[in-house]
């Protein structure tokens, strides 16, 4: 049986050469029958993960638990630096992109119907595509209703990016006033924050061109809050990334919000999204 010493070492060794968080299985998954104590090898692998979490507080690096697993990963309040690495500019989006993800996120299972119903405009084909194509989104079902509309829920490869472990990490709303109200204060509005406006006015007319990404429409993905909506929050289930799971439990939960920054995978293979 190995000490604990090596395992600490081969546990680190796994999480900085994988493209991806690892869960305790996967990780448990690399040693031999012999090499851990059977009976206790999921709380071995912790330990190790516990340990090398606390060896890290001091490092440019992080051990983080996501959705899907743990990571390492550049700390955030690096990433400035660090980013300079890749060429790329980060991704831009519409803000009609990022209020249909935020309905999604705080109203799933939901309709594209319902999506329209709280912003009060039609929401473009190419939107629903593009939350489709990054995984952000998937359909978890249909509601039996006339023509069977697809259900949308987030994905583990949201709360991913986002740097979340459940849907219940983001922000409750009275944490998202104390944000935007010094902005409102100031007769400004903040990125994204027509989103707020959307949700209390449904009857607000569409435009012909607001699906339709333009340099003063748009706003870089680590600078905005997903705005939140004046509804109650209703918790769910956590997703635990220690289980082979495909797909978070989807609940109900509704709205709250996140301001994210970008978070930049520790693997020199892997840019960030």
């Amino acid at each position: 049986m190995l000490e604990d010493s090596q395992i600490n070492k081969i546990v680190e060794a796994a999480l900085l050469a994988a493209d991806g968080p690892l869960t305790v299985a996967q990780i448990g998954n690399l040693f031999g029958a012999d090499e851990l104590d059977e009976a206790n090898s999921s709380k071995q692998i912790r330990e190790a993960i516990t340990v090398l979490q606390t060896q890290s507080h001091e490092r440019g690096v992080e051990l983080k638990r996501v959705a899907s697993g743990y990571r390492f990963q550049v700390r955030q309040e690096l990433s400035g630096w660090v980013s300079r690495l890749w060429d790329e500019k980060p991704p831009r989006y519409t803000r009609a992109l990022l209020e249909t993800l935020a309905l999604v996120a705080y109203k799933q299972p939901v309709t594209r119907g319902d999506i329209e119903q709280v912003r009060g405009v039609s929401v473009g084909q190419n939107i629903m595509r593009t939350l489709l194509e990054r995984e952000w989104i998937k359909s978890v079902g249909h509601r039996e209703v006339p023509g069977r509309p697809s259900l949308y829920a987030t994905t583990k490869d949201f709360l991913d990016y986002f740097n979340l472990k459940s849907i219940d990490e983001l922000p409750s709303l009275p944490e998202i006033r104390q944000l935007i109200e010094p902005v409102l204060a100031g007769e400004t509005v903040p990125p994204g924050g027509q989103g707020i406006q959307d949700a209390q006015n449904p009857q607000r007319q569409a435009g012909g061109s607001e699906d339709v990404a333009t340099d003063d429409e748009t706003v870089d993905i680590e600078a905005v809050n997903i705005e939140a909506l004046d509804v109650e929050a209703v918790s769910t289930e956590d997703s635990d990334p220690e289980t082979d799971a495909g797909a978070i439990e989807i609940g109900s939960a509704e709205i709250a919000s996140k301001e994210t920054a970008e978070v930049v995978p520790l693997h020199p293979g892997v840019k960030p999204a």
